[in-house]
């Protein structure tokens, strides 16, 4: 009768096991996960900084292309003007 008992104790673990969801289990799921945000968020907000610079960066690059390209247009406009005020005024 007590081999009965030994493994009827032994199995009762197994059968019914203990509440491992106690205050302490959920106390140690919320530092983890207040841990792995502590290491994540900061790599998420300079990610995200990284990009809306680089699309920053991109807007002022084309804008200053085409201004350049606006000055060139100008600038031979300019020097249009500039013959035909000094060359073809003087033949008239």
């Amino acid at each position: 009768m007590s081999e009965k008992h030994d493994i009827l104790e032994e199995t009762h673990s197994i059968i019914n096991p203990d509440e491992t969801m106690g205050p302490l289990f959920l106390r140690n799921v919320f530092v983890g996960i207040f841990l792995v945000l502590i290491v994540v968020f900061p790599k998420i907000f300079i990610n995200t900084q990284i990009y809306f610079k680089s699309r920053e960066i991109s807007t002022l690059t084309h804008e200053h292309d085409s201004l350049l390209e606006e000055n060139r247009l100008i600038r031979a406009k300019v020097e249009s003007l500039r013959y035909k005020h000094k060359v073809l005024d003087t033949l008239f």
